[in-house]
This record gives C-alpha cells, sequence and structure tokens, in this order.
C-alpha cells in the first residue's frame, strides 16, 4: 500500500494489503476495504467508503461534490459494495441532504465514463455500461443491466433483473423482470434470458409473462390492470413485486411497444 507517487491523507482509512498505483490521491474521511486495487490517477474524495476486492481504474473520480446547487457542504457519502469494478473516467458523486449517500452495490461492473449523480442507489450484481448518465436520485435495483450511451432522467426507478438497450433515453419508471427499447422507450417482453440464467423456473417465467399481458397487452390501465392482477392471479414474490412496483411509482411506467413509435 505504501506508494511514494500517491497522495494519502494521513486519516484515510485504508486497509493494509489495498494497492495503490503511483498518482493516485486519497483525501480525508475515507474508508478503503482489504483486497481492493486502486489504478494511477484515480482521485477519491472525502466520504468515499469502498468495500473489499474492488477495482477501481485510472481517472475514475469517486464521491466528488455533487453537481447540485442545493448541495451546502453537508457530511455526506459515496458508498461502493464489495468485488465491484469501476472503469476508467467513471464519475460518483457522494450525497446530498436528501439521502445524505449515494450508493453502488456489490459485484457491479460499472463500465467507462459512466456518471452516477448524487442520491443515486445502484443494487448488486448491475452492469451499467460505457457512458450511461444517471442523474440525481435514480434508484436501479439488483441484477439491472442498462445499454451503452443510455441517459436516465431524475429520480427514475428501475425494477430488477431489467435489460435496457443501449442508446435509451429513460423518463419513466422501468419495471421488474422486463427488456425495454425503441425510442420513447417501451416495453419489449420479458427478460426471459436473464432470468433463466439467474435460476428462474420456467413456470416462474410464465407467470411474470401473464402478469404482462394483464399490464400491457389486454389494454388496461394501471389502476385496472393491479386490480385484475390480484384478482386472477395468486399471491407471490414476484406478482407482488410488479404490483407494488406500479402502485408505488410517482413517474408512471414505459409504455407498451404497440402504443410507441418505432422511431424508423
Amino acid at each position: 500500500m505504501n506508494q511514494p507517487l500517491a497522495y494519502i491523507h494521513p486519516s484515510a482509512k485504508i486497509a493494509s494489503n489495498v494497492v495503490v498505483e503511483p498518482f493516485v490521491t486519497i483525501h480525508k474521511n475515507v474508508e478503503i476495504g482489504e483486497g481492493t486495487w486502486i489504478g494511477s490517477h484515480v482521485c477519491i474524495m472525502e466520504g468515499a467508503r469502498i468495500g473489499k476486492n474492488c477495482k477501481i481504474y485510472p481517472g475514475a473520480v469517486i464521491s466528488g461534490p455533487p453537481q447540485d446547487l442545493k448541495f451546502e457542504g453537508e457530511d455526506t457519502t459515496a458508498e461502493i459494495g464489495d468485488n465491484t469494478t469501476i472503469r476508467e473516467f467513471v464519475t460518483i458523486s457522494r450525497g446530498t441532504k436528501d439521502k445524505y449517500k449515494t450508493k453502488v452495490g456489490s459485484d457491479c461492473l460499472i463500465m467507462a465514463y459512466v456518471h452516477i449523480a448524487h442520491d443515486c442507489v445502484v443494487g448488486d450484481h448491475c452492469i451499467l455500461a460505457n457512458s450511461v448518465q444517471v442523474a440525481g436520485h435514480v434508484e436501479i435495483d439488483d441484477y439491472a443491466i442498462i445499454g451503452g450511451v443510455t441517459a436516465i432522467h431524475q429520480f427514475v426507478k428501475i425494477g430488477p433483473h431489467v435489460m435496457i438497450a443501449g442508446g435509451s433515453l429513460i423518463r419513466k419508471d422501468v419495471p421488474p423482470f422486463i427488456k425495454a427499447g425503441r425510442d420513447p422507450l417501451a416495453y419489449m417482453g420479458i427478460n426471459s434470458i436473464g432470468l433463466r440464467r439467474r435460476g428462474f423456473s420456467n413456470e416462474k417465467i410464465s407467470e411474470v409473462q401473464e402478469i404482462y399481458r394483464i399490464i400491457y397487452l389486454q389494454g388496461n390501465n394501471n389502476t385496472k390492470a393491479l386490480e385484475k392482477i390480484e384478482l386472477e392471479l395468486p399471491p407471490s414474490k414476484e406478482r407482488d413485486m410488479i404490483t407494488r412496483f406500479l402502485a408505488s411509482s410517482e413517474r408512471g411506467i414505459i409504455r407498451g411497444a404497440s402504443s410507441s413509435s418505432s422511431g424508423e
């Protein structure tokens, strides 16, 4: 860990086997867990909390001050879980008084040039491809995969096990377990391949498909769809996850493909 060409603030708490390459800057009030590697020219600023066995590649800036005019210097953090890889020139801002933290989970891959703004929450096992831009207060649940050069509007919520096409503009909430694409962004079916890879049975996948038939293919508005789902389908973890997501959506969910322009 002793690297004479790096600047490490004496109060930073860094595990003994962390590797810090030349020209790294680590500010005060920083914690870095065992086995993590910090590449050259990384800047880790005040409030960073980085887990074990992470890899942070050259040029990344972790826990920079929020790009928010309401930020008044409050004591906030940017937290990264274990086994997460952060590639070149990623920027992750720390939180504001809204949540007091920005959080990226464990076992994530954050590819080059991604920006994750203040007060965002990214779950475990997520992949954000190159140049994804995440505005403030966004929530991305576990196992979501976001295609490259996608822009996500502030306060959007993205459910677990979602796959979103590259180049998308995400202005509405994206419910769990689906694929989304086209312009404007639309429901494109169930993420069945991803679900099978993660151990979902054919019966569970069929159950999820039936739920989304009611939501997107039967001409129901969200209120009517929720009523039908709860009346016609037995309770399950997946059913209840979807219905809670719809019921709590403040921005509204993305449309079905049939009611959306293909942009072609």
